[in-house]
Order: structure tokens, then C-alpha cells, then sequence
């Protein structure tokens, strides 16, 4: 057996670079053998980044250089009843956070969400996005290469999908600025996040239209997409899934569970989320829906940078003659239950605590179903905060539980 003692002292030496390591001994050693060597270097102590659940082996596709883990603690948020399209009843939701009072926050929403007979989701789009970027000589040309990728996607389809069991090119959209051509590809990937499956997709189909046309590549990702970036394209096309979750509740629901009215929530999310969303030329007009989306990409093997296009929602409510109407639409929501981070251990369980595991029947019903479910937790959230708010009891709630 390979001493991870011995291996660390070689890279110590120069012998060895960190990320050869795994090519001398098994994945375990590899990262026993860095974490030696960190110690080392950094005068520190990583006994506990190296207590980890999952087989080092199996991370192989997720991480480079492994040393060890992050535990982040999980809590759980439910029942949560929902009459969705690809999901109906009741399901529980893992969150992983470090921010108190969070997880009860969000309960506090899912319970007032249940006594009030659920919540109605739906997804309303679906599409993975890549948009690469060509050079051309001038305008002229531009328009030429446009509309030739107008007519011809059917070209672009055939050769996208031939890197691809599963994705599906459903759109292509040519944007001109000056002498550059973007060209954004719209994909469903089923149940897949499916960013690397565009990605690659996406080369295969520039190689035809660098063929086809004066255009010549750049790069294949233009920022056009628009992936892990603020980016109002996202916000009104959408990104990933587009889904919307939304409730009624009755009068004294609210007052039973929020210990104030509909018309200071209303209020509240018009003043707060709405107004000061505007003045502060937000592309998230919501409370904090980031908090929940985060929180369920951690959990459940999310790639946790998209949390920013997950903050792309808008809440609204108004209180309506009977009780209080509060809907929340997340314009790019993008996740998978396979592929990715999925298939890591303690995320895998989480995703079979949802009742997501793996790939759905039909394709895409279980990332459908996860968006749906994740979408009704965050509306949660953002009415218990709305309300905290409505009742001044934010900052004794945080004091009350210790944060």
C-alpha cells in the first residue's frame, strides 16, 4: 500500500505536483497525501475536513485536487403539499445552511402553506442555454450569418444532438453587435442541469455555421447564455426552468400563523420587494429567495453558483375579499436529478428524501418535480419573512433563537 506520508514528502520535494498524486496511489491515499502536505505548508490541523461520508473515488467527476469535505448542516422543511404538474401531495425538502433561523422560517411558511390546502406549481419553460460568440468582417455579414442560422436549425439541430442521447435543440436566436454574432442555443436537457451537455452540444453545432458561413468562432461561451451572472436576458427569457408557485390563504390563517394581516403583508412585499427592488434596479424583485434556492442546491447537488439565476424571482401578493393571495415566479431556476453533484452520496440521499432520485418517467419529470417543490419552499420562505417583517418581529425572532 502506497504511504500517503511518503507521497506528500514528494510533492513536498518537487517530485510530485498535487495533482499527480492520484495517478500513484487510490483516491483515498491521494487525499490523505494532500492534506499531509497542506498541514504541512499551512501549520494546520485537517483531521475533521477529512471525516467525509462518501467514497473519494466517486467525487472524482466533481472535484480536482480533493483533500477532503465541507459539512454544512442539513435540516428539513415539510410536509409540503403541492398540486403541481409533475408533482402532487405532500413532500419534504432538505436545506443545508449555516444561517439560523432559516430552516424555521421557511417551516413556519410551509405550515401556514399546508393548513391553507397547498399550494398550485407549475413549470412554466424549460431550456438550458449556451450562446457562443462569431467575428465577422461587418454588419452585412452578420445579417447574412443571422439569417442563414434562421433558416437552417434544423441543420444545427441534427448536428447538436448527435453528441447527445438525451438533450434536444429547441431554439436558436441570433443577436448582432457589430461585427460580432451571437447565437443563443436553447436545449432541453430533461433531467439533466445540463450545462455540459449544451456546452458540448453547442461546439459540434458552431462547427457547422463556421462551415456553412463567413462567421468564425471566438468563444464558445459569449456571455449571452448568461451562466453564474446577473443578466436580465435570464429574468425575462428565462433560464434552466421557469416555475411559478403560488397560494391563498384565508384571513385567519394568516393571522393564526403570521400574527398579522394580509394587507401588512401586501404592503410590505409592495414597499419592500416591488419599490425598493425598482429604486435599487434589482433583476430580483423578492424578498430573499436566494436563501431557500441555495440552501436546496447545497443539499441536494446543485451547482451552487446558479443560485444567482435562482434569485431571478418576483414575489407579488395582494390581499384578495376572503385572505391574502401570494404567488412567486423564479424565471431561471436551474437544476437536475442526474449528473452533476447528484450522484455524491449525502446528496444523492437527499434527493431520494424529495422522491427525485435519478431520472424521471417521463424524461425531465423529476428535475420538473425538484424546481416545483423548490419553488414552493422558497415562497414559503418569502412569506414568513414578509410577515416577520409585517409584525416587526424579524430581529426578536433571530434573538429568540440564539443568532
Amino acid at each position: 500500500m502506497t504511504d500517503p506520508s511518503d507521497l506528500a514528502r514528494r510533492v513536498r520535494e518537487g517530485e510530485l505536483r498535487l495533482h499527480e498524486l492520484d495517478d500513484h496511489a487510490d483516491s483515498e491515499t491521494a487525499a490523505r497525501a494532500r492534506r499531509l502536505f497542506v498541514e504541512h505548508e499551512t501549520d494546520t490541523d485537517l483531521e475533521t475536513v477529512g471525516e467525509y461520508a462518501f467514497d473519494a473515488e466517486t467525487a472524482e467527476p466533481n472535484i480536482e485536487n480533493m483533500i477532503g469535505g465541507t459539512q454544512v448542516p442539513v435540516g428539513v422543511v415539510g410536509p409540503i403539499e403541492i398540486d403541481g404538474g409533475a408533482v402532487g401531495g405532500e413532500r419534504y425538502l432538505p436545506l443545508a445552511t449555516t444561517e439560523g433561523a432559516l430552516i424555521a422560517s421557511v417551516n413556519r411558511g410551509c405550515s401556514a402553506i399546508r393548513a391553507a390546502g397547498g399550494a398550485t406549481a407549475r413549470v412554466l419553460k424549460n431550456g438550458m442555454t449556451r450562446a457562443p460568440v462569431f467575428t465577422v468582417e461587418d454588419v452585412g455579414e452578420a445579417a447574412t450569418v443571422a439569417a442563414w442560422v434562421r433558416e437552417h436549425t434544423d441543420r444545427l439541430a441534427e448536428a447538436a444532438e448527435s453528441t447527445t442521447s438525451h438533450g434536444e435543440l429547441t431554439d436558436v436566436t441570433p443577436y448582432v453587435v457589430g461585427d460580432s454574432v451571437f447565437l443563443r442555443f436553447t436545449y432541453d436537457t430533461k433531467d439533466a442541469m445540463g450545462m455540459n451537455m449544451a456546452t458540448i452540444a453547442t461546439e459540434e453545432a458552431s462547427g457547422v455555421v463556421e462551415a456553412e458561413t463567413p462567421a468564425s468562432l471566438v468563444a464558445l461561451s459569449g456571455n449571452l447564455c448568461a451562466d453564474k451572472k446577473p443578466a436580465a436576458i435570464n429574468a425575462v427569457e428565462g433560464r434552466g426552468r421557469t416555475v411559478a408557485a403560488d397560494v391563498y390563504i384565508p384571513h385567519d390563517l394568516v393571522e393564526e400563523w403570521f400574527n398579522t394581516t394580509a394587507d401588512a403583508i401586501a404592503e410590505a412585499n409592495t414597499r419592500k420587494n416591488l419599490l425598493g427592488s425598482a429604486k435599487a434596479g434589482s433583476l430580483g424583485f423578492n424578498a430573499h429567495a436566494a436563501n431557500t434556492v441555495a440552501a436546496a442546491f447545497l443539499a441536494l447537488g446543485q451547482d451552487i453558483a446558479q443560485v444567482v439565476e435562482g434569485s431571478n424571482a418576483i414575489t407579488t401578493v395582494e390581499e384578495r375579499e376572503d385572505g391574502l393571495y401570494a404567488s412567486l415566479t423564479i424565471a431561471s431556476l436551474e437544476v437536475g436529478t442526474v449528473g452533476g453533484g447528484t450522484g455524491l452520496a449525502t446528496q444523492a440521499e437527499a434527493l431520494d428524501v424529495v422522491g427525485v432520485t435519478g431520472g424521471g418517467d417521463p424524461a425531465g419529470s423529476n428535475a420538473d418535480a425538484l424546481a416545483e417543490v423548490i419553488a414552493t419552499a422558497t415562497l414559503a420562505g418569502e412569506l414568513s419573512l414578509l410577515a416577520a417583517l409585517a409584525s416587526r418581529h424579524l430581529s426578536s425572532a433571530h434573538e429568540e433563537l440564539g443568532r
